[in-house]
């Protein structure tokens, strides 16, 4: 019973020892809440504190005892004065009125603590405490702020320093922040003027801006973006602008900023360079000489574009070449040596000359003009050479030197054959007055062997005068195919009873030339009599095959014989004066020599092809008259000339490639006119992109094309079709020489000169387009 109501009298809630031990909970609980609190406010990075209107220290955290440096037992009822001294406290006394009629402050104040004299900023936020109505002290707290503001205040120095522009602007163009050099460098006055201004209404050109936003909107970024400004004094600057845009929460532009870099004197610069280097480019161009670099190990490091004309090469056909390559053997020693001697400094100027093969396979003469290349510190690090053609020069000067001697021959010549005129005709006269009054035949035959023996000496004489007689000044039209038929008339029966056979078809509209009837008669006569003598001297007959033909503003005449052919070491002898391989007395030596220099008078040249034991030809070239190469000029009379026709060529498709636009145009519109299906390209790789879609009769190629040229086109495409190749005709400013021709010729192509009128073009294009048997024979 005592026991149930002691247990009752416990658990009754309103009994002291109840009571007692919810108190002690309580507290226990506070204590732990207040010792938690503790270790949150002692663990915040910012100094807590509360301080009365003295400034003596009631309230704070660990975190403020550490600032200070010292413990917090030494920190509570002291005055903060004890620790810090603030450098604006002047300026704090007079604020202070305000913030306590506010009850609010926030801001940075420096302070300089006492532990270390050194100068701290804290960020700070305080409130008032009051007690019934009236203030009693301060509570906030601060934040060390000090290594963000020396952040903040070296970006203002580099800011204030740097010597690119930086900006900061809204998206609107309305214009932050700019540092100095973006001041100055836009000739502004101040940041404050430069601020009136919009940026976008600082860009040269107004559509530049739009485009920079619309890319960072897009990337965010921009790198290097070359821009051109207007400073305030209207003058243009060239900048280069990087930048990047700053976003809210929704990804939206808040503000860019970025950075300029004035590169006005650098483009200014560039451009000079620039300048220099296509004035350098422009200058080796115009150039006459081929300009050439080699380094130290006399390697091409350089070769001027003039080498396709030199050489017909491509400068890469050259660039990392050793030096005589292509030389002749013969010549590549001493080539070798000058120019050796020019890298290593024992020469400053030297000029050798060397035989280089052509693209061709000809042989051209070259004479380089090398002077040693210095390098930045004055070291020799190669040589420089001009390299000019002189094969015409030289040829020029053999030519030249053949013409003195000429002269000098016919001077003595004309001497010497005036003074046998006199003597032959008194020995020709009395032998005929003997031989009629002979009385017996063996007289006769004696007298007979004198005349004719006087003949040919007089016939000598005739050349010698030939030789040496000036050519006649008063000039007329001549038609070559009516001398050589003036000239066969009187001599087919001698030569028919020699058992020799001549063949001549007059062409129809062979232009006429311009020279001396007689000399021509001369030259084609001596040419005509060594046929004779070459057939003669196998023994037995043959044939001289005699044809006239225009080449291109050439007339050719071709005499080929039947004879033994002339050897290869007396080709190139065959016009020096009196050389002949004939026995004695079989001739002179001078009919070809005379020949030659009455061809030459008359501004043209004889070429001569010849394989021993096959016969040899001989092709006379004259040049036509200037206006007997207008369109429809014919050596015939007008009223036997008929124009051109248009129709032969109606019809035909035509592809002409030729790099110059004019010459495209006026072939295309002449043809096109005269009915053909006309297409012009202005490269290979263009035709032969053409003619993957289309197919021509006829291809027009320019010689000379850049990358790939006509040649290589030509061999291009026949490696490639075969026979189902379109019939080519070249074009070619330069001059064509007849072997070339024929070369070509033998390969299926044709060759028209430039400059040539359209209506012949058209005769040619008819030509070539006849069927195939007319166009072999």
């Amino acid at each position: 019973m005592s026991e149930s109501s002691s247990e009752a009298n416990s658990r009754q809630p309103g009994t002291p020892a109840s009571a007692d031990a919810q108190v002690q909970k309580l507290a226990e609980v506070i204590a732990r809440s207040q010792h938690n609190y503790r270790e949150l406010i002692d663990n915040l990075d910012q100094a807590l504190f509360t301080i009365s209107l003295t400034g003596e220290l009631r309230v704070a955290n660990l975190r403020l005892s550490e600032i200070l440096g010292v413990s917090f037992q030494a920190l509570i009822g002291h005055s903060l004065s004890e620790f810090i001294e603030s450098p604006a406290q002047a300026e704090a006394e007079r604020a202070l009125p305000a913030f306590l009629e506010k009850g609010v402050w926030s801001g940075t104040i420096p302070v300089r603590l006492k532990r270390d004299a050194e100068l701290h900023y804290f960020d700070c936020w305080l409130q008032t405490v009051e007690d019934q109505g009236r203030v009693t002290g301060v509570t906030g707290w601060a934040r060390d702020v000090t290594s963000q503001r020396e952040s903040e205040i070296r970006f203002a120095e580099l800011f204030e320093s740097l010597r690119e522009g930086i900006f900061f602007t809204t998206p609107q163009g309305r214009i932050l922040d700019a540092n100095p050099a973006m001041v100055r460098m836009l000739g502004y006055d101040s940041k404050e003027d430069l601020q009136q201004r919009n940026f976008a209404d600082l860009y040269d050109n107004p559509a530049d801006r739009p485009q920079i936003i619309r890319k960072l909107e897009e990337t965010g970024v921009i790198q290097n973006n070359e821009v051109v400004f207007r400073r305030k004094d209207g003058r243009r600057i060239h900048c280069l602008s990087s930048g990047f845009a700053i976003r809210d929460a929704a990804g939206k532009p808040l503000r860019l900023q970025g950075t300029l870099v004035d590169i006005t004197e650098r483009r200014e610069i560039e451009e000079r360079l620039h300048q220099e280097r296509e004035f350098g480019r422009r200058l080796v161009e115009c150039f006459p000489d081929m300009i050439a670099v080699l380094d130290s190990q006399s390697v091409f490091t350089f070769v001027s574009d003039r080498v396709k004309e030199v050489l017909g090469l491509s400068p890469e056909q050259y660039l990392g070449q050793p030096l005589g390559g292509r030389a002749h053997p013969d010549d590549r020693e001493d080539l070798a040596r000058t120019i050796k001697d020019v890298i290593q400094g024992r020469e400053r100027y030297a000029q050798v000359e060397s035989r280089v093969r052509h693209a061709d396979g000809s042989w051209r003469i070259l004479r380089a003009t090398a002077s040693p290349l210095s390098g930045v510190k004055g070291e020799i690090i190669g040589a420089v050479a001009s390299v000019r053609d002189v094969t015409e020069s030289k040829r020029f000067e053999q030519q030249l030197l053949q013409s003195e001697k000429f002269a000098a021959m016919g001077q003595m010549m004309a001497g010497a054959a005036h003074e046998l005129n006199n003597p032959l005709t008194a020995i020709l006269g009395v032998g005929e007055l003997l031989r009629e009054r002979a009385a017996d035949e063996s007289m006769r035959r004696q007298i007979d062997l004198v005349l004719q023996q006087a003949r040919r000496a007089a016939a000598i004489v005739q050349n010698l005068l030939a030789f040496s007689r000036p050519l006649a000044q008063g000039r007329a039209r001549v038609r070559l195919d009516e001398i050589i038929q003036e000239l066969l008339r009187p001599q087919e029966p001698v030569l028919a009873q020699k058992n020799i056979r001549v063949t001549f078809e007059p062409p129809t509209g062979l232009p006429a030339v311009e020279g001396d009837r007689k000399l021509l008669s001369q030259a084609l006569f001596n040419i005509i009599v060594n046929a004779e003598q070459a057939i003669t001297a196998t023994g037995g007959g043959g044939t001289v095959q005699i044809s006239a033909a225009r080449a291109g503003e050439r007339v050719e005449l071709t005499f080929a014989d039947s004879g033994p052919g002339i050897s290869p070491e007396n080709v190139g002898k065959i016009f020096d004066p009196f050389f002949t391989t004939k026995r004695p007395g079989g001739g002179s030596g001078l009919g070809l020599t005379i020949s030659l220099a009455v061809i030459k008078e008359h501004g043209g040249t004889i070429e001569v092809q010849s394989t021993p034991g096959a016969g040899a030809a001989f092709h006379v070239f004259l040049p036509i008259p200037a206006d007997q190469l207008r369109p429809g000029a014919e050596a015939a009379p007008a009223a036997k000339a008929a124009p051109p026709k248009a129709e032969p060529l109606r019809g035909h498709a035509v592809l002409i490639v030729d790099d110059e636009e004019s010459i495209r145009e006026i072939v295309q519109e002449g043809l096109a006119a005269r009915g053909m299906k006309v297409d012009a390209v202005e490269s290979s790789e263009q035709a032969l992109a053409h003619l993957s879609t289309a197919s021509y009769e006829i291809i027009l190629c320019d010689f000379n094309l850049p990358g790939i040229n006509g040649p290589q086109f030509f061999e291009q495409l026949h490696s490639d079709r075969g026979d189902a190749t379109p019939l080519f005709v070249f074009m070619t400013g330069e001059l064509v020489e007849p072997s070339l021709v024929d070369r070509w010729r033998a390969k299926g192509a044709w060759i028209v000169q430039k400059p040539f009128h359209v209506s012949a073009l058209a005769g040619l294009l008819a030509e070539v387009l006849q069927p195939q048997p007319s166009r072999a024979k």
